[in-house]
């Protein structure tokens, strides 16, 4: 089946997420024409061979915090350049292709182009959890204005999909109208995480998404017993109890593996990545980013770590040693490699093939190429 697979490029986990399931596409024999914008279309132009780059919407921050304001805005503005750019990118890349099915990973483009031409869509990502579930008071309490515009914005996102397929470690019950077409499975995984074998040594390992935090570094040092290994500050040095290293991929699934606890944002591949390994979770979200706020207090729920709204010393060391304690809660994550994912969407597939059968498929027909 010819499939056109549409992948946002805010951030990098959609898009390291997505190279997982189209890989499995390929390999399963499935031509996949692949559209993407920032970051992931430069990322997934090194795997993949038909790669097209779109333009897409991006969120802004302002002092370590989303901003929603801003982000309207700017979005508001660039959106007749974005439709157009895209534009041309569908009639001289995509319609030639004749994609037989759709999937998104939260991209517009890839499920417009599906509704415009009747195409079966499934979407598969991991925010569609925030308006197709419910969750109790104790997850959306202090946060209601966050949660009540990201259920809006997720909601108006990627409406009327054929299948939503939601990848999470928390499983929430769906809401009973979605119940249809919304299957939750674990999280996705790459494969030298599935790869690596796991081991519990002394250093913790730090993932800062901030280069510019000046607080950090001074913070770990308070904890002089401590020892922590640091990514992020896109630098190598060796700072008193601070290993900083430079991003290598093969470096920091390493050092990830052997840690023995793990500090991060709210950000969903490294959450996954720890989980699966085992590994207790000092979690400090983005403020006002609710995805993010979300995950970590189903972390704190689940007794996989602590969400926390900074990285203080005291707090940090005391989640340490509780570190017993959440070893023994992550034991029970039981997860089988990324086999729930694929089979949900290799059914989706042989549904669609299935539909209709022996009529032929409508041809996508030329428009007129835009201005």
């Amino acid at each position: 089946m010819k499939i056109l697979y549409g992948v946002v490029g805010e951030g990098m986990g959609h898009a390291t997420r997505s190279k997982v399931v189209i890989e499995h596409l390929v390999e399963t024999g499935h031509r996949v024409k692949i559209v993407a914008s920032g970051r992931a279309f430069h990322f997934l132009k090194k795997s993949f061979d038909d790669v097209v780059e779109i333009q897409g919407l991006t969120m802004q921050y302002r002092d370590g915090a989303f901003d929603r304001d801003l982000s309207v805005l700017r979005n508001v503005l660039l959106s007749p350049k974005i439709i157009l750019d895209n534009a041309h990118a569908y009639f001289e890349e995509v319609r030639g292709f004749q994609p037989e099915m759709v999937v998104s990973d939260f991209d517009s483009f890839a499920h417009l182009f599906a509704k415009r031409h009747g195409l079966p869509i499934v979407s598969i990502d991991n925010q569609q959890i925030i308006h197709r579930c419910k969750h109790d008071k104790d997850i959306k309490e202090g946060v209601a204005l966050d949660f009540e515009g990201t259920k809006a914005f997720v909601k108006a996102k990627l409406p009327g999909c054929d299948q939503y397929i939601i990848t999470s470690f928390f499983f929430p019950k769906v809401r009973d109208k979605f119940a249809h077409n919304t299957t939750l499975v674990p999280p996705i995984l790459r494969k030298p995480i599935l790869e690596v074998k796991p081991t519990r040594g002394d250093h913790v390992l730090v993932y800062q998404t901030s280069a510019s935090d000046q607080q950090l570094l001074p913070t770990l040092k308070k904890l002089s017993k401590r020892s922590f290994v640091v990514y992020g500050l896109r630098r190598e040095a060796v700072e008193d109890n601070c290993i900083i290293k430079d991003f290598s991929e093969e470096g920091f699934v390493k050092d990830l593996a052997s840690s023995r606890a793990v500090v991060t944002n709210g950000g969903l591949s490294l959450l996954h990545e720890a989980i699966y390994l085992g590994k207790p979770i000092f979690s400090v979200p983005v403020r006002h980013q609710f995805e993010q706020e979300m995950n970590a207090r189903y972390l704190e729920k689940l007794g996989y770590g602590l969400g926390a709204p900074f990285i203080q010393a005291d707090t940090l060391e005391w989640f340490l040693q509780q570190e017993s304690r959440y070893v023994s809660a992550l034991a029970h994550h039981k997860q089988h490699g990324n086999d729930e994912l694929f089979r949900a969407l290799d059914l989706q597939i042989e549904r669609f093939a299935r539909r209709n059968p022996g009529k032929k498929k409508k041809k996508i027909k030329a428009e007129p190429s835009p201005p």
